[in-house]
């Protein structure tokens, strides 16, 4: 099962920071995301939670 982080996500489209929540995913320079989308325009949403 995926590990999921739940948050505040900034929604570029909306141009406001939404409660949302995001499966965490590892880049390929090492460094944690969350990646979600957004519950009032569907835009998805990326947040970066530092390294692995």
């Amino acid at each position: 099962m995926a590990e999921t982080w739940s948050g505040e996500f900034y929604c570029v489209k909306c141009k406001e920071k939404r409660e949302a929540e995001g499966e965490i995913r590892v880049n390929d320079k090492g460094t944690k995301m969350a990646k979600g989308v957004c519950p009032v325009c569907g835009t998805n949403l990326n947040r970066i939670l530092g390294k692995a």
